[in-house]
């Protein structure tokens, strides 16, 4: 059930974001003498304002966006007080550039500060940074036919020493075919050959995950796991007789157990507890599992989260570009009740987790605001870099019927994720059975953010 506490941690994380978004719009504004006639989070019938400085703040009864009213904004220079009764003189270009720019940084700051809090509060739920660890070989890979295993150490790549994953990774990318260093989980030496491929103009080594823990976000009813006793915050550490280096480690496995009860231990507040559990073919999904949903919390350091983060909503952009991949990416879309269910799902799994959701929700915001798109900050952005350059304004007509056919285009699309993930999402839990355990296991959609699917075995 939905807890009072999980729907104030939702309302605080998701005011926030929306919250620094306009504040970075009304900080930049008020410090150019730039006027502001409104600063409001959330839109329709206000629950609450007042007018302090000839500034009306409010807060608005439907608290899924928010906005200032800059009327000095209009690139066409014809910009009014919202009451439509006084004309306002226009702000240079510069002036609406910085303004329209100081909404995205506002989203970045706090994605910095929120990676930080969760790299430093987060680092229980990840191995320690010092290590090269391997936690998973596709068996088809290259390095798996050189002997590369689950569970050995990467050392060294062309002889410069491996401390950390990052350090492979680096190293690795500096190479066609770097020779790499293991040490086995028998301590025996290993020097194997190795091929790396390109990825968006970097070079990596396929078929290679680090160790990961397996931390359990969520339980479905009903399941494997449910009646063995495995819960929502223990660590999955050894499934038949089998110590686990990641994730991918223990779907693995869980695919080799199928239709058999197995031993499976577990870690529940430091404690180890031996329970079993029977892997079974799941419909649904198309492959076997125990029905737990994995907790994916990101310890990188700060930086390092902010580029994953940012990595993450351009591939779905340009998947979205990219015939082929364009319908899968427009299935990965989703809206606000998409970004209300992420949201639900991990501030169960923890605080932290729902925190690094929203440093996450706070950069695909950002990358989002600045696309050249009228009615995004992006848009505003172009209108005052074209009068900056042609020394004209933007013809009123032609203005008022580019931001009504997007704002059109944008409510539609808007209409049309709130159907599909309530279709998807929210009907299913009402009807139980095979169709609530679909939903519990669907990826979740992104919505003006993609989220990193909870994937669990």
């Amino acid at each position: 059930m939905l807890t009072l506490y999980t729907i104030l941690v939702i309302a605080f994380l998701f005011g926030i974001t929306i919250f620094v978004h306009e504040f970075g719009h009304f900080l930049v504004a008020r410090r150019l003498g730039m006027i502001i006639e409104t600063f409001s989070i959330g839109f329709g019938p206000a629950l609450w304002k007042k007018k302090v400085g000839g500034i009306t703040y409010k807060i608005g009864a439907f608290p899924i966006g928010g906005y200032v009213a800059l009327p000095q904004m209009d690139p066409t220079g014809e910009g009014k007080s919202e009451a439509g009764q006084r004309p306002v003189p226009p702000a240079p270009p510069w002036k609406r550039i910085l303004v329209a720019l100081a909404g995205v940084a506002g989203n970045m700051i706090l994605a910095v500060i929120i990676a930080w809090i969760v790299y430093l509060g987060g680092q229980s739920y990840a191995p320690a940074e010092e290590s090269g660890l391997v936690g998973y070989v596709d068996p088809g890979s290259a390095v798996y036919a050189a002997g590369l295993r689950i569970g050995d150490a990467i050392t060294a790549v062309n002889d410069q020493p491996v401390r950390s994953w990052d350090d492979f990774l680096v190293s690795s990318a500096l190479f066609e075919s770097p020779v790499l260093r293991a040490r086995g989980a028998d301590g025996a030496e290993k020097t194997l050959p190795a091929v790396t491929e390109k990825f968006m103009g970097a070079r990596y080594v396929p078929g290679l995950l680090p160790m990961s823990h397996c931390w359990v976000l969520n339980v479905d009813a009903g399941s494997s796991a449910e009646k063995a006793g495995i819960r929502a915050g223990d660590r999955i550490v050894e499934l038949d007789g089998v110590r686990l280096f990641s994730r991918e480690h223990l779907m693995m496995q869980v695919a080799e157990c199928r239709d058999r009860t197995v031993p499976v231990v577990i870690e529940r507040k430091g404690e180890p507890m031996t329970l079993e559990v029977t892997p079974a073919w799941d419909e649904t999904t198309e492959k076997v599992r125990i029905g737990v949903v994995f907790n994916t919390l990101d310890v990188k350091r700060p930086m390092a989260q902010i580029k994953s983060h940012a990595l993450l909503i351009v591939r779905l952009l340009r998947a979205l570009v990219t015939p082929g991949q364009s319908k899968a990416a427009a299935q990965a879309v989703g809206g606000p009740v998409a970004i209300f269910g992420m949201f639900w799902l991990y501030v169960q799994g923890s605080f932290l987790m729902a925190l690094w959701f929203t440093g996450l929700l706070n950069v695909n915001l950002a990358v989002l605001n600045i696309l050249p798109i009228p009615i995004l900050d992006g848009g505003h952005i172009l209108f005052s870099l074209w009068e900056a350059v042609t020394r004209r304004r933007v013809n009123q007509k032609v203005f008022n019927a580019i931001m009504n056919v997007f704002a059109a285009l944008l409510i539609a699309l808007f209409v049309l994720l709130i159907f599909r993930d309530t279709k998807r999402m929210i009907l299913p839990l009402f009807r139980g059975g095979e169709e609530q355990a679909a939903a519990t296991n669907a990826a979740p959609p992104a919505a003006e953010v993609p989220a990193a699917e909870p994937a669990g075995p």
